[in-house]
């Protein structure tokens, strides 16, 4: 390495350091808005501050989990009331219903969505977890309320192919949200006979240009392959043709706009799941574009918002935008008021950005000072 090669290395490291710092400032507010979410009535948490004021708002389940992941990367968790992790293991528990063994919420709707199902399954058992909790019913497999498609492998791969990438992002959150029964399958033979089969019809229909999957702007299709990621990591699984995705993540960053948190999210989780060597001029440049795009999501009440214009009204069909519903999908799952707010799967995300992009640049994030006042931390 030449002389001037090692200082442009330094230079990138400063200009990095100095990008991770006023990351750092766009969460002055953020443990005070999180802080207004909880409701100590029920337990959990809302979406949005609009969906207290929503006829039917309540807490939900997607909410009160990701709540207690920002708590818990934040290492605000441990600071938590036993008082309090006791009414948010009541509240998880509530969701589960005892004959099906399936979590849901209050929202009749919520049940329509098929991914929002199977997502609540690990949300809450994850969350029981961290609070020490248990759930008081047999969950789904074991209670034999599967999905049919479960009955067999060959009844599994006729699901898979039956699943719609016309949209990537939303075709391959169905088939990520997959991994949630195969994981319960009993013996270990034939939950690799599931995986195997899955991995099988992935490998069929990754793109081997780009490594993508599915149809849509490069954005949407690498949300749909960061889906996928989850279903190969369920499994201790390496994506494959990861230089490409890398290729098309560095298009999607310098040619198109991140209208959606998700968009910023989710290259970036990518990234830091692959494990490439990233060159210190990429790796600024993915961290400059990255802060940029997330200044834009900052709201006035210290969170961030899914969408540019506003928060969505839910926290997760809503990311199939209006005209791009598929039959037997509810147009929407309603727990807030869309408005220009915080929202909690924006402000999950948006720390889980910062914490990845540490990670990345070979740092640990340091520790966010300002606190919700429910743990007992000041603000400034």
């Amino acid at each position: 390495m030449t002389d001037n090669e090692e200082y442009q290395i330094q230079d990138q490291s400063v200009e990095i350091r100095k990008l991770l710092a006023e990351m750092d400032q766009l969460f002055d507010d953020f443990g005070a808005w999180l802080g207004g979410q909880k409701d100590a009535e029920s337990g959990g948490f809302y979406y949005a501050a609009s969906s207290r004021r929503m006829l039917g708002g309540a807490p939900d389940i997607e909410s009160t989990a990701q709540a207690l992941n920002i708590l818990e990367r934040c290492g605000w968790l441990a600071e938590v009331s036993a008082e309090m992790k006791d009414g948010c293991i009541r509240f998880f528990q509530s969701r589960q219903e005892a004959s099906s063994g399936y979590f849901y919420d209050e929202n009749p709707l919520m049940r329509e969505d098929e991914v929002m199902v199977a997502r609540a399954i690990s949300y809450s058992l994850n969350a029981l977890r961290k609070l020490g909790g248990q759930p008081l019913h047999a969950l789904p497999y074991e209670a034999q309320q599967a999905p049919s498609y479960m009955s067999s492998p060959e009844d599994y791969l006729t699901w898979l192919k039956s699943v719609e990438l016309t949209n990537s992002w939303r075709g391959c959150d169905r088939l990520s949200t997959s991994s949630v029964y195969v994981k319960q399958v009993e013996t270990a033979s034939r939950r690799a006979e599931f995986a195997q089969t899955a991995f099988d019809f992935f490998a069929n229909n990754q793109d081997p240009l780009t490594g993508l999957w599915g149809e849509g702007s490069y954005y949407v299709r690498i949300s749909g392959t960061f889906k996928l990621h989850i279903f190969y990591d369920h499994f201790g699984m390496t994506l494959p043709r990861e230089e490409r995705i890398y290729q098309s993540i560095l298009y999607a960053l310098r040619h198109e706009e991140a209208v959606d948190m998700c968009y910023i999210r989710n290259p970036i989780h990518l990234l830091s799941y692959m494990k490439l060597s990233i060159s210190p001029e990429d790796l600024r440049e993915i961290i400059a574009i990255t802060l940029a795009n997330m200044k834009r999501l900052l709201r006035a009440d210290g969170g961030f918002s899914r969408e540019l214009a506003h928060s969505p009204s839910a926290p997760n069909v809503a990311q199939v935008k209006e005209g791009e519903y598929y039959p037997g999908m509810p147009k929407a799952v309603h727990i807030g008021g869309g408005e220009v707010e915080g929202d909690m799967n924006a402000g999950t995300q948006a720390l889980l950005i910062r914490s990845v992009c540490y990670q990345l640049a070979g740092q640990k994030a340091p520790p966010l000072t300002n606190g919700p006042m429910f743990i007992g931390m000041k603000r400034n």
